[in-house]
């Protein structure tokens, strides 16, 4: 079965990615990591793809708190296309992607989030979720678009939220079934990418 050629962005520790990369050494997943890359020069994820052997990149983001500088975004969709990459992997990415990457990659980056979308796009979703007194909440991959924790949803896992949840805990569980599904979902496009690639 050919594998399929990732590469993962992440800004952050990175336990999605080490998730990932675990069922890959395991032979649980039939992809290959050609690349991971922060915009976070000390980020723990550029560690774990050390302790992994996976060349790994850290990519200065430029001015902008919340994207890319155009020039940074143009490096990256260099960096991944010289990587031979088929599926771009945000694991923890905290910038928005725009029009060079999207057309790059189109409809082959996707995004693990913290909530069930289109509920609590943005930043500590299980924070909104607690807040806004759910009863249940999960997690979301979905295709990456413009937009902020948008695109069409691949697929999504409930969490119930507990009378004694506090964010802490909460956000502890919703990774355990993040570092389930996502792999998950990575598995289904390796199958779809075989038969594509035989």
């Amino acid at each position: 079965m050919k594998r399929l050629p990732i590469g993962i962005l992440g800004s952050g520790r990175g336990s999605n990615c080490r998730a990932i990369l675990e069922r890959i050494r395991s032979g649980e997943l039939a992809a290959e990591a050609r690349v991971v890359i922060s915009d976070v020069l000390d980020a723990p994820i550029l560690d774990i793809a050390r302790e992994f052997s996976v060349a790994n990149v850290y990519l200065p983001p430029g001015q902008f708190r919340t994207r890319l500088e155009p020039e940074a975004e143009g490096e990256l969709v260099k960096i991944l296309r010289d990587a031979d990459v088929d599926l771009v992997v945000l694991a923890g990415f905290m910038r928005v992607l725009h029009a060079p990457m999207l057309q790059a990659f189109p409809r082959r980056i996707i995004n693990i989030h913290p909530s069930l979308l289109p509920k609590f796009p943005g930043l500590e979703a299980w924070k909104q979720a607690l807040a806004a007194g759910e009863t249940v909440t999960g997690c979301t991959v979905h295709f990456v678009d413009e937009q902020v924790d948008h695109g069409r949803i691949i697929a999504q896992r409930e969490i119930a939220i507990l009378p004694q949840d506090t964010p802490e805990n909460l956000h502890a569980r919703m990774q355990v079934a993040e570092h389930a599904l996502y792999p998950a979902v990575i598995a289904e496009l390796c199958e779809k990418y075989a038969a594509q690639n035989p």
